[in-house]
């Protein structure tokens, strides 16, 4: 079992930054890689990025990329998505994820086995 905690969410201004982390405990020496996902009313839960937890390669949805950076500390089991450039459209529930079982399938849910409680990011226009 791994646990997922998620933190940072909060509401900004378009343009603005947000940092989000994500603490797990548990079976951590397990983790292939985590991931974050996030989910809007009405709108099925998608990718945003991931990263290896060893080696540390890193996984963009294109709507994304140049604007979030996914980051690590495997020292301190924490994983956290540095959001810049904030737009409307990226307001949603964030998830981590953490994916056990060695899938390389970074964007799809189904790779992740255990999964945190969500943290709102709203961005206002």
């Amino acid at each position: 079992q791994v646990q997922l905690v998620e933190s940072g969410g909060g509401l900004v201004q378009t343009g603005g930054s947000l940092r989000l982390s994500c603490a797990a405990s548990g079976r951590t020496f397990s983790v292939f890689a985590m991931g974050w996902f996030r989910q809007s009313p009405g709108k099925e839960r998608e990718f945003v990025a991931a990263i290896r937890w060893s080696g540390g390669s890193t996984y963009y949805t294109d709507s994304v990329k140049g604007r979030f950076t996914v980051s690590k500390r495997n020292a301190a089991n924490t994983v956290n998505l540095q959001m810049n450039s904030l737009k409307p459209e990226d307001t949603a529930v964030y998830y981590c994820a953490a994916n056990t079982g060695y899938r390389p399938s970074y964007e799809a849910d189904s790779a992740y086995d255990f999964w945190g409680q969500g943290t709102q990011v709203t961005v206002s226009s």
